[in-house]
């Protein structure tokens, strides 16, 4: 008996790190390809992964930050997906280039043409985007997820400083300092053209490997190496609980 209490012991232990160490993969994130420095251009991806088991996804809509609007966004097409682009006015004109620009892109919605994400798979969205701001370290996107059962999960939490992650993170995207060249900033800007972007775009795709590692972060790693350890206990109590049981039996 006390061997078979240590056996249930270990399994309901190995299931219970798998069960708190699986919402960390099921996050939107957004991911830069390369850097994104201040005062420049960067391509960057957002993923999003498939929680559910019963529904695919098949709507990604990203709203951008109007507290720090981009003036030129440009998303890189999706095999399998319609984009929307959605432009509101400004309330303080941008300059770019010597032009004044009235207006910004408030959000992009990405809609799946079949399927969409089906369960147990990710989808990277890449999109262009500049000029980064040079007076914050971080920008914020909210995301909406909507699912084929017409479920609508709101990424849209603002993780705050010294403060548990919340339940629905906003994607986040962190700002590195420009380089001490000046190549990050607006006047290296200028003399990109839209095949360097569509360069970039493609370039994205075959570095997704790399940058899904990082895309959690610390926090995944955590989560995988937690949920092996949980999945070792939980095999070894079954063996011991087991074994005792051939013993007593031969007794």
């Amino acid at each position: 008996m006390k061997a078979s209490r240590i056996a249930a012991a270990g399994a309901v232990a190995g299931a219970a790190v798998l069960a708190v160490s699986t919402p960390c993969f099921a996050h939107v994130s957004v991911q830069p390809e390369g850097e994104a420095a201040k005062g420049g251009y960067a391509v960057v991806g957002f993923k999003v992964p498939n929680e559910r088991d019963d529904a695919s996804t098949t709507k990604l809509e990203v709203t951008f930050p109007t507290d720090h609007p981009l003036a030129s966004v440009m998303p890189q097409p999706v095999e399998g997906w319609d984009v929307e682009v959605t432009k509101s006015k400004l309330d303080k004109p941008l300059e770019m280039h010597g032009k004044k620009i009235d207006e910004a892109v408030s959000k992009v919605t990405w809609t799946a043409k079949g399927d969409g994400i089906e369960p147990g798979f990710f989808q990277k969205f890449p999109v262009s985007v500049g000029t980064l701001p040079e007076d914050a370290d971080e920008l914020v996107f909210k995301a909406l997820q909507t699912y084929s059962s017409k479920e609508v999960v709101r990424w849209i939490e603002v993780p705050q400083k010294d403060q548990e992650e919340p339940d629905h993170p906003a994607p986040v995207l962190t700002l590195s300092e420009a380089s001490e060249d000046g190549h990050s900033h607006g006047a290296a800007a200028d003399d990109k053209t839209s095949d360097d972007t569509a360069a970039a775009g493609n370039a994205s795709a075959e570095t997704a490997a790399s940058a899904d590692e990082g895309d959690s972060g610390g926090t995944d790693t955590t989560a995988r190496v937690l949920g092996v350890v949980g999945i070792v206990v939980g095999a070894a109590g079954v063996a011991y609980g087991v074994l005792a049981g051939r013993r007593r039996t031969t007794a």
